[in-house]
C-alpha cells in the first residue's frame, strides 16, 4: 500500500521560507502526478499546487503562484513545495498527495484525481 510522508512543516515569520518535502513508499506502480493541499483551522481543505510527471506540468492555486515552487522526481516519487514570502494565511496543515490514475489536466486543481494522502504538515506563520 502506497503511503506518503511529509516533513518540512515549522513555525516561521511573515516573509520567511519554508521548503516541504513529501516521499512515496511502499510501491508507486502508478504515478501520475503528485501535489499539495492544504486546511487552515475552521475552513475547507484546499488546493495549492501540483506537477503533472507527463510534461512537467505545474498547477498553482492563485493565492501562491509567484511565491510557491513545486519540483520533484517522478523516478524517486519524490514532491517538493518551496514556498517563499510567507504570509499569515498561508498557515495550515499541509497535505502531500498523489494520483495513480491520468486525469484530465483541468481536474488537477481539484481533489478528483489524488487517491493516496499523506498524514499532512502543520505550517504556522507567525505575523
Amino acid at each position: 500500500q502506497v503511503q506518503l510522508a511529509e516533513s518540512g512543516g515549522g513555525l516561521v515569520q511573515t516573509g520567511d521560507s519554508l521548503r516541504l518535502s513529501c516521499a512515496a513508499s511502499g510501491g508507486t506502480s502508478g504515478n501520475y502526478a503528485m501535489g499539495w493541499f492544504r486546511q487552515a483551522p475552521g475552513k475547507e481543505r484546499e488546493f495549492v499546487a501540483a506537477i503533472r510527471w507527463s510534461g512537467r506540468v505545474e498547477y498553482y492555486t492563485d493565492a501562491v503562484k509567484g511565491r510557491f515552487t513545486i519540483s520533484g522526481n517522478n523516478a524517486k516519487n519524490t514532491v517538493y513545495l518551496q514556498m517563499n514570502s510567507l504570509k499569515s494565511e498561508d498557515t495550515a496543515v499541509y497535505y502531500c498527495v498523489l494520483g495513480s490514475r491520468r486525469w484530465n489536466s483541468g481536474s488537477y486543481y481539484s481533489s478528483l484525481p489524488y487517491d493516496v494522502w499523506g498524514q499532512g504538515t502543520q505550517v504556522t506563520v507567525s505575523s
